[in-house]
């Protein structure tokens, strides 16, 4: 080997090194349920206005107290609209629709609620329970903007998944007898809030 080359080879070994380290870890959102504990990890990459938009809720304490007040079995399990008297709770502004980020509604995806309006999505969230194709984007017309996956408590998701559910004056036929709580959500790495008193 030629010797002249080697301080070069030292001087690039730092940069490698670096190149080579892995990425800092995707943020991580835990939701402590009634039935049990769901862990997501967001996508911020590719869906970084919808996942920034989510921590903001989750920080501000938005979705502690809210419930899955639509559950429809293999479909959609959804909260974080209203508290457990299924009164609405306030939301932030809507934020622009991600959905043509090349993330798809598979079972165990978190993806943005909206209405039929595709730029309407702000507080609210589903979780598929089952591969939902029929949300993607079409190039006729918008989707349904995937932004995370359960990474731990399927489980759970799958219990609030079979509840039984009724209709309700101003609802769908789709709201859980005993709807599932979101009694706490927090940031995982970040120091959550005092859980509050029962």
């Amino acid at each position: 080997m030629d010797l002249r080359v080697l301080p070069l080879l030292l001087l690039l070994l730092p940069a490698t090194a670096f190149a080579q380290a892995p990425a800092s870890l995707a943020p991580r959102v835990q939701l402590d349920t009634s039935l049990g504990t769901i862990v997501i990890e967001l996508d911020a990459v590719r869906a970084p206005l919808s996942a920034e938009n989510f921590l903001r809720y989750v920080r501000d304490g938005h979705y502690d107290g809210t419930v899955f007040h639509r559950v429809i079995a293999n479909f959609v399990i959804q909260g974080g609209g209203f508290d457990e008297q299924l009164a609405p709770r306030a939301a932030g502004a809507p934020i622009p629709n991600e959905s043509g980020n090349g993330l798809s509604n598979r079972r165990g995806t978190l993806g943005l609620a909206r209405e039929d309006s595709p730029h309407s999505g702000s507080a609210q969230f589903y979780i598929n329970l089952v591969d939902n194709g029929a949300l993607d984007p079409l190039p006729t017309r918008w989707g349904y903007a995937v932004f995370g996956r359960v990474v731990e408590g399927m489980d759970v998701v799958d219990r609030i998944a079979y509840l039984r559910t009724h209709a309700i004056q101003g609802f769908a036929a789709d709201v859980p007898v005993q709807p599932p709580v979101v009694r706490r959500a927090f940031v995982v790495g970040e120091t959550p809030a005092a859980e509050p008193a029962p």
